[in-house]
């Protein structure tokens, strides 16, 4: 069964910025649910008359919901990031992204590589930092917007000698040490993978371990315990002097080599020491679901592939096509296990759970449910609910209806892990507005919505607070 055409709004451009007071709102929204949702996606896939050719690409908006007395209101800006800037003045796209490389001259292929803050298009996931919040991306240069006005403050640059092309779109904060943890990659005659900690309110890197690699692997997330950092490095990697060398988009210049395998790298957060490696078969995947210790052993959940088909997956001409044609991802468990070589591995569910969230206060520890977007009919049309201990999964969806990430907001003082809401920006296809859903995450059963005036465009990540 195909999906309707009509999920092609999520990928249309969203031209308009609006901001709306009140909301219309179905349902009850609990009294105590209160706060602002920021969500960080594409929303612009064109530029003049070119076009943007992946999902990855398009031009960053922010959109803001914000909670409170059993009201919602909205309003959305796009970010005016570099690129975004450049854009507008030149009536071209001028920043090479993930997979569209724009009519560059030699001399402006070379500018764009070493003037890359001049391109930065900050359009995949938001961190709180002081008194106002960060958009990221994979390239090394946050741009700081405001949570309440969504105006944009600017690149932020760090205040460091570390060197490197691109740093992982997810960061994790740790509670305990007051610190925030990324990996950067640098791509050269001597790559490596840098674990780096950065202070709180401080933009400033300090590396902790590097991992020398020949041929460094794409990378978009990795995990945490409490202890440790966790890479997952898979076969999906680049000779760093086609990036120099080549006229193709940047992820094109990777190759899928599944001879190599999948290898994780263990680092201590304190000290930074490399704990060691462990192998398994190779896989893709994008994001980790959660990591944690166990005696010993190092658990890692993540939302995986077979290989790396799912980035041709999000080509827009391939998702706009009449089958959506996205491939699942399953959830699977990988047990780094001292002294054993190998991961030992178990498939958790069959559900993609891609775009995973958990509880904030389970991050790095263990944990029982996990939530994310699933494909029941080429797109993302279902969110789940995966308990890992019963392997049961319970889930939403309704025809017509295409959902982004799951963010689980808990009831203040919940004795339950899964107390509380999951919120979720869905579009309806049928009636060509966009919704944001309140579901009881016990059992994923609808509570409210307040209707948006209009399409969002299928985003990325956000938070909630």
């Amino acid at each position: 069964m195909s999906p309707s055409p009509d999920y092609e709004l999520g990928l249309t451009t969203q031209s308009r910025e609006i901001d709306v007071e009140t909301l219309p709102v179905s349902g009850r929204i609990p009294a105590w649910l209160g706060g602002t949702l920021l969500r960080n996606g594409p929303a612009r896939f064109e530029v003049g008359s070119e076009r943007y050719r992946h999902w990855f690409d398009g031009l960053a908006m922010i959109h803001r919901f914000t909670i409170g007395n059993g009201a919602v209101s909205y309003a959305n800006r796009f970010l005016r990031t570099p690129a975004y800037v450049e854009a507008e003045r030149t009536g071209r796209i001028v920043s090479p992204e993930f997979a569209t490389q724009p009519h560059l001259s030699p001399l402006g292929r070379l500018r764009a590589l070493v003037r890359r803050p001049e391109v930065t298009n900050a359009n995949v996931n938001i961190v709180p930092f002081a008194d106002y919040f960060l958009a990221l991306t994979e390239a090394p240069y946050p741009v700081a917007f405001d949570g309440r006005t969504l105006q944009t403050k600017g690149v932020r640059y760090y205040d460091d000698l570390v060197a490197g092309q691109t740093l992982t779109a997810h960061t994790i904060y740790d509670r305990a040490r007051h610190a925030t943890f990324n990996v950067v990659t640098e791509l050269g005659f001597s790559s490596s993978y840098k674990f780096v900690r950065i202070e709180n309110g401080k933009m400033r890197r300090t590396v902790i371990s590097t991992v020398k690699v020949d041929q460094p692997a794409y990378l978009h997330a990795f995990s945490a315990t409490e202890s440790s950092l966790i890479l997952a490095e898979y076969p999906f990697v680049v000779r760093p002097l086609d990036l120099v060398i080549g006229d193709k988009p940047f992820i094109e210049n990777y190759r899928w080599e599944p001879a190599r395998g999948t290898r994780f790298h263990v680092v201590r957060k304190d000290g930074g020491t490399y704990a060691g490696s462990f192998s398994a078969a190779a896989i893709f995947a994008f994001h980790h679901i959660n990591a944690y210790d166990e005696g010993g052993t190092i658990v890692v959940d993540i939302a995986a592939y077979d290989d790396a088909a799912i980035v041709h997956d999000f080509l827009l001409e391939r998702m706009r096509s009449s089958n959506g044609g996205i491939t699942r991802a399953s959830f699977r468990r990988y047990r780094l296990v001292p002294g054993e070589p190998e991961a030992r591995i178990e498939t958790i569910a069959a559900e993609a759970t891609e775009l995973p969230r958990i509880a904030n206060s389970c991050i790095g520890r263990p944990y029982r449910f996990a939530y994310g977007v699933d494909v029941q009919n080429g797109i993302y049309d279902r969110l789940v609910k995966v308990d890992t201990k019963t392997r049961a999964v319970t889930s939403w969806s309704e025809p017509g209806f295409y959902v982004g990430e799951p963010v689980f907001v808990a009831r203040p003082d919940a004795p339950d892990e899964d107390d509380g809401v999951v919120l979720c920006v869905a579009l309806d296809g049928t009636a060509q507005h966009s919704d944001l859903l309140i579901l009881d995450a016990r059992t994923m059963q609808e509570l409210a919505r307040a209707a948006v005036p209009q399409p969002i465009p299928f985003g990325f990540h956000g938070m909630f607070r």
